[in-house]
């Protein structure tokens, strides 16, 4: 036994089983038990990774949602994202000493402490999964669609590099065992194989087809640019307009005690305390006039918060005017709108304990008092459409129902992203349809979007998709197929390799132990 081999030995047993010498007999036979667990703690914590870095797109989401509970700006998606990548490299080191173990023919013994870590890190991630599986699987079939080619890449080579340890294991397997894992095998490796005949991918396509007939989607500001300056002020809504190249703006309504519209997205219960400093509870708009709305900061809670860790992007005169940012009136986006001649679109909101019988009609004077283009505005078919057909017929209807837009070609439609399929958005194009996503902030999504023919999406980082030239990959379908069919190939021929070297050693181990059998007859005698 060589320096190396014997400290290989000592070090991955040592962090394995916290033992400097094997495990006795009584524990050998549970060597199988303990790498399954490892495997199975390795595989769902690598998942839970994956997932959590899909769902990054909707981190603020998750955080609103936290704080909407517990009234505390809590990054809570970070703290989530750290505790299961602690816990993916936890098992995956787990997992690369067992194979050094299980390489070095030692049999292996978990202790209890890594058992105990295991169990819980996988009952946490199971409710993880869980959640996810309710409110987030749709997200994760797009990033199959988008990474599915990549990560089949990825399952071939883990596949050839873990196929010695099964071919090791089928040679000193009874003569029942192997039959079972070489089914096994078969089928794990002929899935990995021939999977991308069901992968369909929007960027599985030519280079000219998309410069030719897919124009970039152009951006809405998602309540501005909320990653350049405090949601919902006009700082966002000016440096949106100057730095993101916008198509639109984006915003929420609601409408004060005195008739005045004014922007602002929470609209439930405490609604002002994530983005002002108000001391006082206040559960509806119309418990204040707008002369106390404008009062309140509406800018300090962004450099405190950092709900998008950009602040360190702000210049420090940049700083010094998002602090004293206050709560805009829609009427002060209105001029904006004129002068940077964007539309807006916006959510009507009111609080189900404010009575919100005339926000409609308040909103639609106080449009008509601005003077702006009707053409300018994008008015959400369930913010009233049919009654404000009723006051103007100049607004541009947006509508939110896909069925609706399926029968009017050239109609606008505003949707969640993860309620059509990259489908259903080519369909909806062909026939004229202006499709609208939200809320789109990461670049892997925008580029799937981009490769489905989505006019436009409503986004928090205009200022980084506004940089792209064009989806971060496409490939033509033949040079996709190329590379599969050699990868599977170069495989295939590494795996036959492997498997003829674990057979020739394991034959020369069988012929040692025959040559040292009339040997230790000899010495007993």
């Amino acid at each position: 036994m060589t320096t190396l081999d014997s400290c290989c030995r000592v070090c991955s047993r040592l962090f394995f089983s916290c033992r400097l010498k094997n495990p006795s007999d009584g524990m050998k036979n549970r060597t199988c038990c303990w790498f399954t667990v490892v495997s199975v703690g390795a595989l769902l914590s690598l998942f839970a990774m994956y997932s959590c870095l899909i769902v990054y797109n909707d981190r603020d989401n998750v955080n609103w949602m936290i704080f909407s509970m517990v009234r505390k700006h809590i990054n809570f998606f970070m703290v989530a994202m750290i505790i299961f990548a602690v816990f993916a490299s936890y098992c995956v080191l787990l997992l690369l000493f067992a194979l050094v173990q299980v390489a070095l023919r030692e049999k292996l013994h978990l202790h209890w402490l890594h058992v105990i870590f295991i169990c819980l890190g996988v009952i946490i991630i199971s409710a993880w999964i869980v959640v996810m599986a309710y409110h987030e699987r749709l997200i994760v079939t797009l990033s199959l669609q988008y990474m599915a080619p990549f990560l089949q890449f990825g399952a071939v080579g883990a596949l050839t590099l873990l196929s010695w340890f099964v071919f090791r294991a089928y040679q000193e397997a009874k003569k029942e065992s192997k039959f079972l894992i070489a089914a096994v095998f078969l089928v794990v490796s002929a899935f990995i194989f021939l999977c991308p005949l069901l992968i369909s991918s929007p960027c599985l396509m030519e280079i000219k087809d998309l410069k030719k007939d897919l124009p970039r989607p152009k951006l809405y500001g998602h309540r501005g640019a909320p990653m350049l300056a405090p949601e919902n002020t006009m700082m966002s809504f000016e440096r949106g307009a100057n730095e993101c190249n916008l198509a639109a703006f984006e915003t929420d309504v609601q409408v004060s005690k005195d008739g005045i519209p004014f922007l602002m997205h929470d609209h439930k219960g405490h609604f002002l305390k994530r983005t002002t400093n108000v001391e006082e509870e206040y559960t509806c708009s119309k418990n204040l006039s707008f002369d106390k709305l404008k009062t309140l900061n509406a800018g300090k809670w962004f450099e405190e918060v950092d709900p998008f860790r950009t602040v360190h992007l702000l210049t420090g005169d940049q700083k010094k005017e998002a602090e004293n940012q206050h709560i805009p009136s829609l009427k002060e986006l209105l001029n904006l709108t004129k002068k940077y001649n964007i539309p807006v679109m916006f959510d009507l909101y009111g609080s189900t304990d404010c009575d919100n019988t005339n926000d409609t009609v308040r909103t639609v004077e106080t449009i008509k008092e601005s003077n702006v283009n009707s053409t300018l505005i994008y008015w959400l078919h369930k913010n009233e459409s049919e009654h404000v057909k009723t006051i103007t017929s100049d607004f541009i209807q947006v509508y939110n129902d896909k069925k609706i837009c399926e029968k009017k070609p050239g109609c606008r439609l505003n949707l969640e992203y993860s309620h059509l399929t990259m489908d259903e958005i080519r369909e909806l194009r062909k026939d004229d349809v202006n499709v609208n996503l939200y809320v789109v902030n990461e670049r892997w999504l925008f580029s799937l979007l981009w490769c489905a023919n989505v006019s436009s999406v409503t986004t928090n980082a205009c200022q980084d998709l506004n940089r792209m030239e064009q989806p971060d990959w496409t490939m033509a379908p033949s040079a996709y197929r190329l590379a599969w069919i050699l990868a599977d190939a170069l495989s295939i021929l590494l795996m036959i390799g492997l498997f003829f070297c674990q057979r020739s050693c394991h034959r020369r181990s069988d012929v040692n132990v025959l040559h040292r059998i009339p040997l230790l007859r000899i010495n007993s005698n």
